[in-house]
């Protein structure tokens, strides 16, 4: 399955932050999220495992009961029930994976 960004539209979910659902089946997904400068991921937690890769930009993130500053190139792992969040410290995008496939975003 071949996925074109310029065919993908960017979903503004409000408070300076978008996303674009990329690549997807049953078993994965990869998603764009663009964040603007100061918008925050509010901590939320779900039965999906998830990767994300630091494409741009620098965030303050927060996993369990952990707080690091991120940046491009940089990689998380958040696991299954995990509480997780993000604040953007410099606009940027976030390239999340997820394990299952996330339904509601679709």
């Amino acid at each position: 399955m071949f996925v074109h960004s310029k065919d993908v539209v960017l979903e503004d979910l409000g408070n300076g932050v978008s996303r674009k659902v990329l690549a997807h089946s049953d078993n994965m997904m990869a998603v764009e999220v663009h964040f603007e400068k100061g918008a925050i991921g509010p901590i939320h937690s779900h039965r999906h495992e998830q990767l994300t890769y630091v494409l741009s930009g620098v965030f303050k993130f927060i996993i369990g009961n952990e707080n690091k500053i991120v940046r491009t190139g940089d990689t998380m792992h958040k696991k299954s029930g995990i509480e997780h969040g993000c604040t953007c410290l410099e606009a940027g995008i976030l390239i999340d994976n997820f394990y299952p496939m996330r339904e509601d975003f679709l």
